[in-house]
């Protein structure tokens, strides 16, 4: 079982998002398939790996999962991202530790817990990987809700937004999060990870959010 993503799905090698032949920048290197924003704008992990697309029937898992606390169901998707983690084929170091995103204390507040931390938790325990649950930590707070911002102001509220005061010396990190939006969180604390000393960030989410369709 490789998660639920359809192997023959064009997708972009650094972030994963869907693409189309048509969206394809123009004179990329044979073999190369990367997205317009990671051709122009390279993010600072290496590779995101998703287990399925947020959109239907899939995005119901992760909304049931944040929105009615089902604890519970960290396990199962922790199993789906675990299969589409193992069916990459690469020849990369093998990650070490696993990382979550941290919460911001609004979440917290109004979940009850932190999805990405669980997420982590369930798949360091199938993978046999320590969970630096810690290691990352929030500089500051917003009371905005990234759901709620549009592509520029998220690149924005997240600049510099991550620390970590661990050192990652010589480690390949797993990022962990939920879902990856723009990619702008998990770009942001990568950069606060490669800042303490890891040599490789790779980012492993449940849910990869399509690009908005053109209105063209």
């Amino acid at each position: 079982m490789n998660g639920v993503l359809d192997p023959d799905v064009l997708r972009c090698a650094r972030c994963a998002l869907r693409l189309s032949a048509a969206t394809l920048p123009r004179d990329l290197p044979a073999g190369v398939c990367l997205c317009v924003d990671c051709l122009l704008h390279p993010p600072a992990f290496a590779q995101a790996v998703a287990a399925f697309d947020y959109e239907p029937p899939f995005d119901s898992l992760i909304q049931r999962y944040k929105g009615e606390h089902r604890y519970v169901m960290a396990g199962a998707l922790a199993h789906l991202l675990y299969c589409a983690w193992m069916a990459e084929d690469g020849d990369a170091p093998a990650v070490q530790a696993l990382v979550p995103i941290p919460a911001s204390r609004a979440s917290l507040r109004r979940r009850g817990f932190n999805p990405a931390s669980e997420l982590a938790a369930a798949l360091g325990a199938q993978a046999r990987l320590p969970v630096l649950r810690t290691a990352l930590s929030r500089r500051r707070e917003d009371g905005r809700r990234q759901a709620s911002l549009g592509r520029r102001q998220r690149e924005s509220a997240v600049q510099g937004l991550y620390a970590c005061r661990r050192s990652l010396s010589g480690l390949h990190v797993g990022l962990v999060d939920d879902v990856m939006t723009t990619g702008s969180t998990v770009d942001a604390a990568a950069r606060a990870l490669l800042q303490a000393g890891a040599v490789r960030v790779t980012v492993l989410v449940a849910a990869r959010t399509p690009a908005a369709p053109s209105r063209d």
